[in-house]
């Protein structure tokens, strides 16, 4: 079973929203704009890139990834590696021309197929939405969390507010920095 693994920027109280400079959100660009840069922090960028051998996303991160990520150079990784969009309203024709072979999944039933096909792990990016329906589905693996040292209040979080029983995670990898930014990988324990 391939592993599924969510990488996201995280605020301490748990806002992923427009970490990058995404329009429509109040602290649009909080992990650049707020918090002193080093590149040390995102070391863990380039081995994503360089251990998935899938992207999945939901169509939003997609439709905000898509026209963007491909001739970004820190993010060659992705560019021939499938890529996975989950989305019942998304059409093959509004899929971006450029970025390598894409395909469209139309349930949690589909993730899970894919995550029962052979190859590497599928690494998840962004998908706030995406991210909370495959938590309450048992479909996450595995966290990669870069924690900055910031209280954003409202916002899209990562987690989902279902009532759900307790998920046990394990931390496999830890890391803190000049900056107050934390790197926290959990192993979600089955």
């Amino acid at each position: 079973m391939r592993t599924l693994i969510s990488t996201a920027f995280i605020s301490l109280d748990g806002v992923v929203e427009a970490p990058g400079g995404e329009p429509g959100y109040r602290n649009s660009g909080w992990t650049v704009n707020d918090v002193d840069f080093l590149p040390e922090v995102f070391e863990i960028k380039g081995r994503e890139q360089e251990e998935a051998t899938a992207l999945l996303l939901g169509r939003v991160s997609y439709e905000a990834f898509s026209p963007l990520w491909p001739d970004m150079a820190e993010f060659a990784g992705y560019h021939a590696m499938p890529k996975y969009v989950v989305s019942t309203t998304l059409t093959p024709d509004a899929l971006a021309t450029n970025w390598g072979e894409t395909t469209i999944l139309r349930s949690l039933d589909e993730v899970a197929a894919l995550k029962e096909t052979d190859g590497g792990p599928i690494i998840v990016h962004g998908s706030a939405t995406l991210n909370h329906h495959l938590s309450d589905a048992g479909l996450i693996d595995r966290y990669h969390l870069l924690v900055f040292p910031l209280l954003l209040g409202a916002g899209k979080r990562l987690f989902s507010t279902a009532d759900q029983p307790t998920r046990k995670l394990k931390l496999v990898e830890h890391a803190a920095y000049a900056n107050g930014v934390q790197m926290n990988v959990f192993d979600v324990v089955r």
